[in-house]
């Protein structure tokens, strides 16, 4: 198990976590495989997760006020019902004005998809307020124009926003929050199994159809923030604290996002 986490990971408690949620991760081998987005997600992010407040300001999110107050990985957040599969964030973040969801991708955007997959009924419930349009466009486009995103996963993404949006309406009696929707994004140069490149016109064309999404749901009430794990890891690396800086140095040996 030691050599699945970076040091400083508490290594025993994410794997119980990983162990817990839908996926299955360990079980299934592919936490162990070298294009697991899973173990990049894990191993970053689960450095902060007995030291929230340690986390540099997201980019992007940086006018948040900050420091994080909690961290946690691998979150599973319900839709206004109870059946049914609900979305299983890679981290989720609570900052005192800010609830961040973190969605990761490392090698799923270049790889070869099947046909696109059925959405079922549910996402069009009227459930979603007045401020969430620009993902409702996307759900509905993805219905009648499903070839539109082929890189970006954007039903992933918009039943995220979805399950965002109700778990901060959900703790409104707390304090308000502002949900956002933090896509963070490798663009890894080689494919670990056979070394060949990875086609740098698939990353340009994720890269337009990131942009595609985010100008499509401007505006509503979750926010939308895409950022390369490159850029995170080096304002990780720009820290004044020598741990920081040397957990960016090693997610980067370890995993070249």
């Amino acid at each position: 198990m030691s050599e699945r986490f970076l040091p400083g990971v508490p290594g025993a408690e994410i794997e119980s976590i990983l162990n817990a949620t839908p996926g299955n991760e360990i079980g299934t081998g592919k936490f162990d495989s070298p294009e697991s987005s899973a173990a990049l997600a894990v191993n970053a992010l689960g450095f902060f997760l007995h030291r929230a407040s340690d986390l540099p300001p997201l980019p992007g999110s940086e006018r948040e006020v900050w420091p994080a107050q909690s961290l946690s990985v691998e979150v599973e957040l319900q839709f206004p019902w109870r059946a049914g599969r609900h979305p299983v964030l890679d981290c989720l973040v609570e900052t005192p004005s800010a609830l961040i969801g973190i969605e990761s991708k490392r090698f799923e955007p270049f790889r070869s998809k099947g046909g696109p997959s059925s959405l079922s009924d549910a996402y069009w419930r009227p459930v979603w307020g007045d401020q969430m349009g620009g993902y409702e466009r996307i759900r509905d486009g993805l219905r009648d124009s499903p070839g539109r995103f082929t890189h970006l996963d954007a039903a992933q993404l918009f039943k995220h926003a979805f399950a965002l949006r109700s778990e901060v309406h959900r703790r409104q009696g707390r304090r308000p929050f502002r949900p956002i929707l933090f896509y963070l994004y490798a663009e890894p140069e080689l494919w670990p199994k056979n070394g060949k490149p990875v086609d740098d016109r698939a990353k340009a064309r994720h890269r337009n159809e990131i942009q595609t999404f985010g100008a499509a749901v401007a505006g509503d009430e979750v926010r939308f923030v895409s950022c390369p794990w490159r850029q995170l890891l080096a304002t990780w690396a720009n820290q004044p604290d020598g741990g920081i800086r040397e957990h960016a140095r090693a997610v980067t040996a370890r995993f070249s996002p």
